[in-house]
């Protein structure tokens, strides 16, 4: 028997006004307004070991919260190809504050950041290794897991920031020594790089690793991820506080699927809210009966496709979850104007699957799917997030 219109209508209005609690929940949430922004960093060779400093900026861009930084502590974690466990690092945080000066023990006194203002810190960690060893040589890439606490009206919050220092770096790639993959009428380059991170500069990269080997009518393509860690789209899951919407949908969703954990989940909510992720849902379900595949995906957004959870991508970033990249479009438009070739972000995998995220004006998108089905950057630590794509 069909419901009553009246009773049809007081059920939608109860939807709508569980949809709007659930927005309203999300986004009166606790939050505090303060970013941690890496500065340069550099690693210098010492007689007894290695030397690496550098600087961070806290920021508040609040006009009138004022917040609090108790607390705040480094712990550099070592990446090679041998075994490390015998690395000692000692690591010293001078505080920058603007109106304070550093106390001479190192204690980092509580400082309270206040609106639209900023203050920051200098950090130094020595190295040293067992006796003879070369820790240049050994060391590939130091990962500083920044943990800090915030303090104010929301309560107490533990921010944990990772900073990617690379230690080596590979030889760009030249003309004469490139070896080329022969493909489906065109010609294909890996190009290696080191582990890509925040303090890298995107232009910078592209131009030092792929600028040798560049020919006009090239397409130059680059990882969605590397992409999207340059941009610093990385958050540790401890950093996520899951809801009951996340902690209860993320067991519809294959377990392979980077929104089939609660963190994951509540990663997209976070962006797109949970009104939207619910609905979608909704409308996801529904399609699947009528035969219509990857309704949710479509109707969450870009970004439901594009998060990897942790173990989705490689060293030291499988500890996190990565986001797709922002505005790739513009990047690469960005990117071909001053390189003089085409640019585009793409997800590739070892499944053949080739998604074209972002291309620059021009760009042959056809010529990147027969190129890039073989999935010549590979997805395991080939560290080649960068193919150059030349037809034949």
């Amino acid at each position: 028997m069909p419901l009553p219109i009246s009773l049809f209508l007081v059920l939608l209005l109860l939807f709508g006004l569980s949809l709007l609690w659930l927005e309203l929940r999300h986004r009166l949430r606790p939050a505090s307004p303060l970013r941690l922004i890496p500065g340069s960093f550099q690693v210098k060779r010492k007689a007894q070991g290695l030397e690496l400093s550098g600087e961070v900026t806290i920021r508040n861009p609040h006009p009138t919260m004022e917040v609090f930084v108790p607390e705040i502590h480094i712990d550099p974690v070592f990446l090679g190809r041998t075994d490390l466990t015998e690395v000692r690092s000692e690591v010293r945080i001078t505080p920058l504050h603007p109106d304070e000066e550093a106390r001479p023990d190192g204690y980092w006194a509580a400082y309270i950041v206040k609106g639209r203002k900023s203050t920051g810190a200098h950090i130094r960690i020595n190295l040293n290794g067992p006796s003879g060893s070369d820790l240049e040589s050994l060391i590939d890439t130091i990962w500083l897991d920044v943990r800090w606490i915030n303090y104010g009206p929301f309560g107490r919050l533990e921010h944990r920031d990772g900073i990617l220092v690379p230690v080596q770096k590979p030889e760009p790639a030249n003309t004469s020594a490139a070896t080329w993959r022969e493909g489906e009428r065109c010609r294909v380059l890996p190009v290696k790089t080191h582990l890509l991170g925040v303090l890298d500069e995107p232009l910078e990269v592209l131009e030092r690793y792929s600028g040798a080997v560049l020919q006009p009518g090239d397409v130059l393509t680059i990882g969605e991820t590397p992409l999207a860690v340059m941009q610093g789209r990385y958050h540790h899951p401890s950093t996520v506080e899951p809801s009951m919407l996340s902690r209860l949908l993320c067991r519809v969703f294959h377990p392979t699927s980077s929104l089939a954990t609660a963190c994951g989940l509540q990663t997209l909510i976070n962006i797109v809210g949970p009104a939207r992720v619910l609905c979608a849902w909704l409308a996801g379900s529904a399609m699947k009966f009528a035969r219509i595949k990857g309704g949710f995906y479509r109707l969450a957004g870009e970004q439901a496709r594009l998060i990897d959870d942790v173990t989705g991508t490689t060293p030291p970033y499988d500890q996190t979850l990565v986001l797709g990249p922002n505005a790739p479009e513009a990047f690469c438009n960005r990117m071909a104007s001053a390189l003089g070739v085409a640019v585009a972000v793409v997800d590739v995998n070892d499944l053949g699957r080739v998604k074209v995220l972002a291309s620059s004006r021009g760009c042959d998108e056809e010529l990147l799917q027969r190129a890039l089905r073989p999935n010549p950057a590979g997805n395991a630590n080939e560290r080649t997030p960068l193919v150059l794509v030349r037809p034949a």
